[in-house]
């Protein structure tokens, strides 16, 4: 019984929080803040919420920025992890590419969106463009630093064994780097889901972050507040699965070795 009642707690510790502030938001909203254009009660936000599932607005939205997000880290990912590679295993490579990558990396991602809007217009290919240039510079970084610090011996094996390039990554290098590849990996959905609600709040009329914005210039704070619960719950959720992708290929990989 006292099992029971341990498993019980720690399964209501992490909400405790969120619900006290709820419950004060709630307070607030219907004493000291009653007819507030700007904050509503969490009760008039579950309503507005239950309606945008109803009318479709939220399936629409939510598919829009996580595909955004997912084809801008799927494309960054490529050209991140691909030259972070490449430089990792090449001092040359790395020495020449050095300034222009230190110069490239500093620049905003949304000081990007004129020139995306001008090159792609509005829609999903500017929107992708901006994800995949903001996830793109850690990835590469962070996979860099991981080939750096694979074994020499084992790179030193597959001189011996005179494996070809591609057999020396997908033998050797890859298995060793893959633990660090998905801190990357997690670091950059936090950065794809960011920048893409916030490359529609600026700039693109889709997603999630433009249905915030309509709610925001609607006066409705109560779909306003639904809108911001609902991104921060879709974040936790992907990285929560990333999460689990990452343990489940190192218990894979520890199990193989």
């Amino acid at each position: 019984m006292h099992r029971v009642g341990s498993m019980i707690t720690r399964l209501i510790r992490p909400f405790a929080l969120p619900a006290l502030l709820l419950a004060v938001l709630e307070w607030w909203a219907r004493t000291v803040g009653v007819g507030s254009d700007a904050v509503a009660a969490p009760s008039a936000a579950a309503l507005a919420f239950g309606q945008a599932v109803k009318d479709g607005s939220l399936l629409a939205a939510t598919s829009f920025t996580l595909g955004s997000a997912a084809l801008g880290l799927a494309v960054a990912s490529v050209f991140g992890i691909g030259l972070g590679t490449l430089l990792g295993l090449s001092r040359r490579a790395a020495s020449v590419s050095f300034l222009s990558i230190e110069v490239l990396r500093p620049i905003p991602s949304v000081a990007l969106i004129p020139l995306a809007m001008l090159v792609f217009g509005f829609g999903l290919r500017m929107e992708v463009s901006v994800i995949a240039f903001a996830c793109a510079w850690p990835m590469l970084i962070l996979s860099q630093a991981a080939v750096r610090q694979v074994e020499p011996c084992l790179l030193e094996v597959a001189q011996a064994l005179q494996l070809s390039a591609s057999e020396r990554f997908f033998k050797i290098v890859l298995p060793a780097i893959v633990p660090r590849l998905f801190v990357a990996l997690r670091l950059g959905v936090a950065i794809a889901l960011v920048v893409a609600v916030t490359v529609e709040i600026a700039a693109n009329p889709h997603g999630m972050g433009y249905a915030l914005m309509i709610a925001q210039q609607s006066l409705d704070p109560a779909l306003m507040l639904a809108w911001l619960c609902w991104i921060g719950v879709v974040g936790y959720t992907v990285n929560s699965l990333a999460m689990r992708l990452q343990h489940g290929v190192e218990v894979r990989m520890g199990r193989q070795a």
